[in-house]
């Protein structure tokens, strides 16, 4: 037998038993535990002439199954898909069609009357790293309801807020700056 055929054998068969001692570990990151979902999304492409008649300024499609924004130009030559949170319920989920009304660099954050009865101890924040909105917010017509950056980002691609779509704060930076006032929006 070839010496080095017999090397490259050991090798392989070294390989195949470092993989099979992995497999365990690999099998056990694909099992989901009940109740919990990874932090991490899953994205389903969207297609906006499935919702829109036409692009408009520009078009937004927030995902809460696969936690994604889908941001396509008005002239359709940019779309960009961007991880999210999502509303932790089903009952805080609103779903149909907005748009952007406004938009702000450094937002201030006011808990809603309903985030104080679930939680007595939320107050007012000014815009800083402690204010759950992060950099920067996208506002809908709907009261209360928001595309907003996050300091924690441990709740992206989990059900983590009270209705808003969270973003990794550098990545509502780049939505932000893309964005125009008047954009559609479908939260689906």
């Amino acid at each position: 037998m070839n010496r080095n055929h017999t090397r490259r054998g050991l090798l392989t068969m070294a390989a195949a038993g470092a993989a099979g001692l992995a497999m365990p570990s690999l099998v056990r990151a694909e099992t989901p535990v009940e109740g919990v979902r990874r932090n991490a999304s899953s994205f389903r492409m969207q297609d906006w002439q499935d919702h829109f008649d036409d692009l408009g300024k520009a078009t937004l499609i927030c995902d809460t199954q696969s936690r994604a924004v889908h941001f396509w130009s008005g002239d359709g030559s940019d779309y960009r898909i961007f991880p999210t949170s999502v509303p932790i319920s089903e009952e805080l989920t609103k779903r149909g069609y907005t748009k952007i009304v406004r938009k702000r660099v450094g937002p201030d954050w006011t808990p809603t009357p309903s985030m104080v009865e679930r939680n007595p101890d939320l107050h007012y924040m000014p815009p800083g790293p402690d204010n759950p909105l992060g950099t920067h917010a996208m506002y809908f017509t709907w009261p209360a309801y928001l595309i907003h950056g996050t300091h924690d980002t441990r709740k992206i691609g989990r059900l983590s807020s009270d209705g808003c779509i969270g973003l990794y704060n550098e990545q509502i930076e780049e939505l932000f700056g893309i964005t125009p006032v008047g954009a559609q929006v479908r939260v689906i």
